[in-house]
This record gives structure tokens, C-alpha cells and sequence, in this order.
């Protein structure tokens, strides 16, 4: 029985791998599930599942949760999220924390030798060098939970060394593709995402195209692929979800409905397969398959989010963090659209790249780049 640590369960990933877990509860033991400040839905998973301990990084929804339910231990702050890691005795930490507040459990994880199932893309696009040393140094693995690099994963199994020509990433192009003209975009439209049910910010760095660059970024630290070998093509049907071009001339895709219960169950059973109800492929109901370029001009985010990885250093640290702020910022009305890649690339200019030689280097530059966001938000709002 595989010994299973959840954060961030109250979220989509969080509650769609309690659902894979549910469905061959004796192949895993469930022992803590963390939130941010969600605590009645995460006191409910804890009651359901038997879990005696869990973790809220918000202090105050910690001290309700405590109030409410006595089934167990209730952990507060970062603090004790780091403890809810630290202690678990997991084999497997499944990381589905939002945004860079992801690398610091990563880090305990991996410290402790611990095998982390990663949705916090952010932990290497972050982290990206140091984190893949202190798995190397440890022997713990990283197993990506994200449609396409759980496809590319799947590819690669079993091919030699050297045989890799290139990554192709497929994107939907998101709910404003095709259009040129991105001013005056509410918030309700950009969270209509055509193909993928996700989180908000998910679904915000979808519509800019952010999120694809930000797996171009993750595609490249934990397939060790140089930026010139990997390519993003929009495929808005998103049932191709990666492809690799091999040496011979040949190219492999990986395939099947958008679900992202496919990947989280390869990563929860790797290397077994989890027996899901998903609908299998259909190629004659789906009738043709679409690809283009993307947007560059229209969509900048990705050619941002290109750049900071090849220049690499403190920048994709710096442009992440700008990326977080400038899309809270939208969701809460204070920016518009059109200016989330505005502020990223303002950040990106004032900061530049700094090398890194740990990981305090990169919370100083998240400190930053966020300080130096608010204030460019402000000048757009005033």
C-alpha cells in the first residue's frame, strides 16, 4: 500500500485524485491532506477518508478548523505545512499547491528522499536547476501531473538516449484564439475555457498563453531538452496532448480526451495504470484534428515565457512571480486583460537575470518582482 501525502486537495487536482484514489482504496493509505484557507471542504476529505492530520497555510482557517472538528491534528501557516511534509513518512507527496507557494513543500519532499507527484509546475520553473539536483542528489522522483508532459513521460518510456529530435506541446490557444484584438476582455469570458475544466489562474494563464509557456519551462528541466527542441504548436481540440519526433523520422503522439484524471492516475499508480471510466478515442466521431502557430504578437506571454527560461537565472523566477500578481490583479478588476503581459515584461526588464546559487537567492528575486509588479499595476490603475 503506497503511503499518500495530498496538497491542496480541496482543489481541482486535489479533489479529482481523491476520486482516482477512491476507485482502488486498497492500493493507498491517505496520511494528511493540506489547503490554503479552505477548511470546511478539507475537514469533510479528512472525516471521509480517516485522516488524522492535515494542514491550512491560513492561519485563521487553521483555528476554525481546530474549533470544528476534533478527529484530529490541525497544523497552521507555512509552518506547518512544511510539518505536515516533514512528517508524513509518504511515499508519495502529490503537489497540487497553486503558484510558487508550491516549491517550498517540493523542497521538504524531496529533502526527505520523498517521491513527489508534481501539479505545481511553478516548483520548476521556479526552482528549475536546484530542484532537479536535490532529486538527483536524494533519489526521489519527479512525476509530472499535467496532460502534456504526463504524455511526454509516456512517450519516452523505453527509448534510448539521444533519440530525441524534439518536444512538440500542443496548446488549445485557449478562448481567445483566432481574435487580434484582446482589450476589453471581463473575467468571465477568459474563465470559459473551450476544452479544460481547471482552477482560475490555471484558466487565466491558459487565455494569455502563459500556462504553455510555463510548461515549456517545466518540458525542459525535467526532460533536460534544451529550449530549441521543444516547440508549442495550438491544437484546439486537445485530444493530441504531446508529441516527440525521434531521430528515425518517425513522431509519436500521445492521445485521448481531455481528463486530467489520466494523468494524475499515471502519476498516483506509476509505473502501473490505473483503470479509470473515461471515454475511449473515437477518431471517426471526432472527424479531423486542427493545428496552427501561435499568436506570438497577439499572445506575448509565451515568447516572454521563452526568453526568461533561455536567459534563465533569477528570470523565470521573476517572471512567474510578476505573472501571479498581474493575474490577481485581473481576477479582482485592477488590471485589465491586455495588461498582464504589460506588467510581466516590466518586471523583466528592471530585474533582468541574476544566477542563482540556492534557493534563498529566489524567494529575495519572488519579493521583488511581485514589489515591483503591484507598483506598475498601480500606475495602470491610477
Amino acid at each position: 500500500m503506497k503511503r499518500l501525502l495530498i496538497l491542496g486537495s480541496t482543489g481541482s487536482i486535489g479533489t479529482q485524485a481523491l476520486d482516482v484514489v477512491k476507485r482502488a482504496p486498497e492500493q493507498f493509505e491517505i496520511v494528511g491532506l493540506s489547503a490554503g484557507s479552505n477548511h470546511l471542504p478539507l475537514v469533510q476529505q479528512a472525516i471521509e477518508r480517516g485522516v488524522t492530520r492535515i494542514a491550512l497555510t491560513d492561519s485563521d482557517a487553521a483555528a476554525r478548523a481546530a474549533e470544528s472538528w476534533t478527529g484530529g491534528e490541525v497544523l497552521a501557516g507555512p509552518e506547518g505545512l512544511v510539518r505536515l511534509v516533514a512528517e508524513s513518512g509518504a511515499d508519495l507527496v502529490l503537489n497540487s499547491i497553486v503558484g510558487s507557494a508550491g516549491l517550498g513543500p517540493t523542497i521538504v519532499a524531496l529533502t526527505e528522499g520523498m517521491d513527489v507527484a508534481l501539479a505545481n509546475k511553478e516548483s520548476l520553473v521556479v526552482g528549475g536547476e536546484l530542484v532537479t539536483a536535490l532529486a538527483e542528489a536524494t533519489g526521489a522522483r519527479l512525476i509530472p501531473i499535467d496532460s502534456e508532459h504526463t504524455a511526454i513521460h509516456h512517450l519516452l518510456t523505453g527509448e534510448p538516449p539521444g533519440v530525441v529530435d524534439k518536444l512538440i506541446l500542443t496548446a488549445s490557444g485557449g478562448p481567445f484564439r483566432g481574435r487580434k484584438d484582446l482589450q476589453n476582455i471581463t473575467v468571465e469570458e477568459a474563465l470559459n475555457h473551450p476544452t479544460w475544466r481547471m482552477g482560475g489562474k490555471i484558466t487565466i494563464d491558459s487565455a494569455t498563453l502563459m500556462n504553455k509557456g510555463l510548461e515549456v519551462m517545466e518540458a525542459h528541466h525535467l526532460f533536460g531538452t534544451p529550449y530549441d527542441k521543444i516547440d508549442v504548436v495550438v491544437h484546439p481540440q486537445s485530444i493530441i496532448h504531446a508529441l516527440v519526433q525521434l531521430c528515425d523520422g518517425s513522431t509519436k503522439a500521445h492521445m485521448g480526451y481531455p481528463d486530467m484524471r489520466v494523468a494524475i492516475g499515471y502519476a498516483l499508480h506509476h509505473p502501473d495504470r490505473a483503470d479509470l471510466p473515461i471515454k475511449p478515442l473515437d477518431l471517426v466521431e471526432l472527424g479531423r484534428l486542427d493545428f496552427e502557430a501561435p499568436d506570438l504578437e497577439t499572445f506575448p506571454c509565451l515568447r516572454l515565457a521563452r526568453e526568461a527560461g533561455i536567459a534563465g537565472g533569477t528570470a523565470p523566477c521573476a517572471l512567474n512571480a510578476a505573472n501571479e500578481v498581474a493575474v490577481h490583479a485581473f481576477l479582482n478588476g485592477r488590471l485589465s486583460f491586455a495588461g498582464i503581459p504589460q506588467v510581466i515584461e516590466g518586471v523583466l526588464d528592471e530585474l533582468g537575470s541574476r544566477r542563482v546559487h540556492d534557493f534563498e537567492a529566489l524567494y529575495v528575486t519572488d519579493a521583488e518582482a511581485r514589489e515591483i509588479a503591484a507598483e506598475l499595476i498601480e500606475g495602470v490603475h491610477a
